[in-house]
C-alpha cells in the first residue's frame, strides 16, 4: 500500500501554492483584458483556471501557510469583484443577445409609446456598480466563514430593484446576472477558502 501524502511537505505545498497562485494571477490578467469587450475565449480560459485552482486546493491535501494564504485572499478577491464583470456580461449576452447596454450599467428596453411609436427607457440602472459590490459582500463573506451573506445579497437586490422587474426582460436579466455573478465571485471565493482552511 502507498504511503499517505504528506500535507506538511514543504516542496509540495510550494508546488500547490506556486500553481494556485499562478492560475489566479493569470485569470485576473485574462479578466482585465475582458473588461471592455467580454470574449468567449478569454473568460473560458480565464474561468478554466479558476477551476483548476479550485480542484487543485479541493484534492490535494495542503494547506497554504497564514502570510501566502494573505496574499493569496487579496488577489481571490480582486479576482471575484474585478473578474465577474466580464463574466457576467458574457453571460447575459449569451443568454440573450438582443439586450443593449445603457450607458449608465442599466439596460436599454423598448416600451410602447402614443401612436404605434416606441421608446426606450433604460432600467436597472447601476447595475455595474451593484454587482461589484455583491461580488465584493460575497468574496469577503465566505472568506471569513460566513457564506449565508449570498442569502443576504439576493435578499437585498431582489428588494432594492423589486419596482424595476415589471418586465420580462428586467426580471430576465436580474435573474440571470445575479446568477452569473454570484457564480464567479463563489467559485474563487471557494477556491481561496479551501487552500487557506
Amino acid at each position: 500500500m502507498p504511503d499517505a501524502i504528506d500535507a506538511t511537505d514543504p516542496l509540495a505545498v510550494a508546488v500547490v501554492v506556486i500553481i494556485v497562485f499562478l492560475s489566479m494571477c493569470a485569470a485576473l490578467v485574462l479578466v482585465t483584458i475582458a473588461q471592455r469587450r467580454p470574449r468567449a475565449s478569454v473568460l473560458s480560459v480565464a474561468a478554466g483556471l479558476v477551476l483548476l485552482s479550485l480542484l487543485v486546493v479541493a484534492v490535494l491535501p495542503y494547506n497554504i501557510p497564514v502570510l501566502l494564504g494573505a496574499i493569496l485572499a487579496v488577489l481571490g478577491v480582486a479576482l471575484a469583484i474585478l473578474g465577474g464583470n466580464p463574466f457576467t456580461r458574457w453571460v447575459l449576452v449569451a443568454a440573450d443577445g438582443r439586450t443593449t447596454e445603457g450607458p449608465r450599467g442599466g439596460i436599454l428596453v423598448e416600451l410602447a409609446a402614443d401612436h404605434d411609436e416606441t421608446r426606450q427607457e433604460e432600467i436597472l440602472r447601476g447595475g455595474t456598480t451593484i454587482g461589484f459590490l455583491e461580488r465584493a459582500s460575497v468574496a469577503l463573506g465566505i472568506l471569513a466563514g460566513f457564506p449565508a451573506v449570498i442569502a443576504v445579497v439576493v435578499a437585498l437586490k431582489g428588494v432594492g430593484r423589486f419596482s424595476e422587474l415589471a418586465t420580462p426582460a428586467a426580471r430576465e436579466r436580474f435573474i440571470v446576472g445575479t446568477m452569473a455573478s454570484l457564480l464567479w465571485s463563489s467559485a474563487v471565493a471557494a477556491a481561496v477558502w479551501l487552500a487557506i482552511w
